[in-house]
């Protein structure tokens, strides 16, 4: 048997997240029921973040956790490819958010989303609890978190944030990081062009994407806010994917989903040449090869396989002899 390349080429290691392009907020029991309906249409091609944290009106805190549980322990969530956004750390309900979500529903939930943290020790605290919850509810797999990076301090300590257990992913938060500025970054770094060339916000997303990739986790890059115009949406999400390096990017907006998929899904040559790079490694067992008059090896056969499971991922289409090998 031929060895697969999670096999060959991660001995030891733990391989860097391949997940959804695009993740879409949901706030109310409506909204993630047409989103889990168009995620079962268009294909697991993107997450779901259930929004405890603008979703639930002030005194429903509970009832509206419980919602996301009953949603994600039914039959409308067949992919299993949702998560939710607890409330913040200052807020009274986050343990119970945790508690809720967890208790009920530890089993399906794709992530939890910590937003709003001020310090690294925040963001530690409120994993920890998750763990706990975890512990207590026998659950045994490691529930992913993403931490939203959108104040002064979590930027300041954004590597310590990215090191902390169980990160899949770290988020940008554009509005408030904006917010937070008092009026030296104006409104209109909200949009674009601002948001990528206003000097303070191409150095938090510079940084916020180096620390997410030196600690093995996926940057994430904020929202769109022209919902229906979905050529600003591409538009962002090629500048956010190509001159930044985010790998993933919400969505608000049902319409702006499949933009951000194809902004960011890898060009059909690459995976052309990906999966013939693979399959000539594969059959002489990982050793190095010449492929088009260049040399190739583990480190860039690592990155054609990340290169072939996005394809996949983004429904860009595989050839049929890589299928077979990598996937069947």
């Amino acid at each position: 048997m031929a060895t697969h390349p999670q096999d060959a080429l991660f001995v030891g290691e733990q391989p860097f997240p391949v997940i959804p392009s695009c993740e879409h907020f949901a706030g109310s029991e409506k909204l993630i029921l047409k989103a889990l309906q168009l995620q079962d249409s268009l294909g697991p091609i993107f997450d779901i973040t259930c929004d405890c944290e603008d979703g639930a009106a002030a005194g429903q805190e509970r009832e509206h956790a419980e919602m996301i549980v009953r949603v994600l322990t039914s039959a409308a969530n067949k992919h299993h490819m949702a998560g939710a956004r607890i409330h913040d750390y200052t807020h009274p309900a986050w343990k119970q958010d945790i508690d809720i979500l967890v208790g009920g529903a530890g089993a399906q939930l794709a992530y939890l989303t910590i937003p709003k943290c001020t310090r690294a020790a925040q963001a530690a605290e409120m994993i920890a609890y998750i763990q706990k919850v975890a512990a207590q509810h026998g659950i045994k797999r490691q529930i992913p978190v993403h931490v939203l990076v959108e104040t002064h301090g979590a930027l300041h300590e954004v590597h310590e944030i990215a090191a902390l257990p169980w990160l899949q992913v770290l988020d940008f938060g554009l509005m408030d990081f904006v917010s937070g500025h008092h009026g030296a970054i104006p409104a209109a770094a909200m949009r674009s062009p601002g948001q990528f060339e206003h000097r303070l916000l191409a150095r938090a997303k510079a940084e916020v994407v180096a620390a997410a990739l030196a600690h093995g986790v996926v940057p994430a890059h904020n929202v769109t806010l022209d919902l229906k115009n979905v050529e600003t949406t591409f538009s962002d999400a090629s500048r956010a994917r190509n001159e930044f390096g985010f790998l993933r990017m919400w969505s608000i907006y049902p319409t702006q989903i499949q933009a951000i998929v194809d902004a960011m899904k890898p060009d059909y040559s690459e995976v052309e040449d990906a999966a013939n790079i693979l399959l000539t490694a594969q059959a002489v067992e990982w050793g190095p090869i010449q492929y088009a008059g260049e040399l190739h090896d583990r480190a860039t056969y690592r990155y054609f396989w990340e290169v072939l499971q996005k394809a996949r991922l983004t429904k860009v289409d595989i050839p049929a002899n890589a299928v077979a090998a990598f996937f069947s």
